[in-house]
């Protein structure tokens, strides 16, 4: 039996073909070719040369699932999963948060799959914390149950960004005047990158230059551009800051993993960064964060692997049969 996986964010659709498990015909394609899910999903099979087309398919998409009627956040894209399933032919389809995808992958992930970042050593069994920065800000994690985990869907990534410093607020104030509700995926992905390098600018009197996220994170690693720089150092900083929030949030004393597509890019930077320290830096509580180990997830399309194994579980996910 043929299945249909893909890995749906903000900027890319990712796809793979599914056979007996093993994953093959892998492609990516660029959302903003397309003008809905429907026909990337088309163009995308079209090109795979598949000598049967998928019976089932398992979709993780960038926003939240409360319903048939789904919105990608970033992207604009609505669809009904039932009638997305009876145009493309399926039997079966389950569609799942993006980041929900990734947590499902988490128990599958060896050595060679992740990067530590800090001390600490995971408690068996306990719970795990997931969140990552890319086009948005992914939050998810896992709860231990008999016999497992169940992963958790949410939208973390929209939850109020607080500021811990003199700086952090002078951003906080310029993109309140943009925003009104500045949300940590305001700052903690790649168009957030951007919001904090043209605040920061505006918060010296600066005419911001016109610089994408890839150009911010060249110039930063490079020292090229001191506000570039800056950038990072508050980016890394503030997500260490979430991610503690979000640990203790969860008792997450099983980890803390770092997915998405921005930090691995940063490479041994980060490590260098004030990620640590921030994640730790919760008054009472930074010895119970020191003991928690933060982990950078830099293997390939993980996802995958998540929603191979949810054709074989449960979890929280919509699913639609013929």
């Amino acid at each position: 039996m043929t299945r249909l996986i893909a890995d749906i964010g903000g900027t890319n659709a990712r796809f793979a073909l599914v056979d007996e498990g093993t994953t093959h015909d892998e492609r990516v394609l660029s959302c903003a070719s397309y003008a809905e899910l429907g026909a990337v999903v088309e163009a995308y099979l079209a090109g795979a040369g598949a000598s049967a087309r998928p019976v089932e398919a398992a979709f993780a998409v960038a926003g939240p699932i409360t319903g048939d009627s789904i919105l990608l956040t970033n992207l604009g894209w609505r669809f009904s999963a039932a009638e997305l399933r009876s145009a493309v032919g399926l039997q079966r389809l389950l569609v799942m948060n993006d980041f929900t995808a990734l947590a499902v992958a988490l128990p599958a992930l060896t050595a060679a799959d992740v990067r530590s970042v800090g001390g600490g050593v995971a408690v068996p069994g306990a719970p795990i914390a997931l969140l990552g920065p890319g086009t948005g800000l992914g939050v998810s994690g896992l709860v231990p149950v008999p016999g497992g985990y169940v992963p958790l869907q949410g939208e973390g990534g929209h939850a109020t960004l607080a500021a811990e410093t003199a700086r952090e607020s002078a951003v906080l104030d310029v993109l309140r005047a943009r925003y009104t509700h500045v949300s940590a995926e305001r700052v903690l992905s790649g168009p957030g990158l951007v919001n904090l390098y043209e605040a920061l600018c505006l918060a010296e009197g600066r005419d911001p230059a016109t610089l994408g996220p890839a150009d911010i994170t060249r110039l930063g690693l490079a020292g090229a551009e001191p506000l570039c720089a800056e950038v990072l150092q508050l980016f890394c900083g503030w997500l260490g800051a979430v991610a503690g929030n979000l640990a203790l949030t969860l008792g997450a004393t099983g980890g803390v993993f770092i997915g998405g597509g921005i930090v691995p890019q940063l490479g041994e930077a980060f490590g260098r960064s004030p990620f640590r320290a921030r994640f730790e830096a919760k008054g009472r509580y930074r010895d119970f964060l020191a003991g928690i180990p933060t982990t950078v997830i830099t293997a390939r399309l993980p996802a995958f692997t998540g929603l191979v194994r949810a054709f074989d579980t449960t979890g929280p996910w919509l699913e639609v049969r013929s």
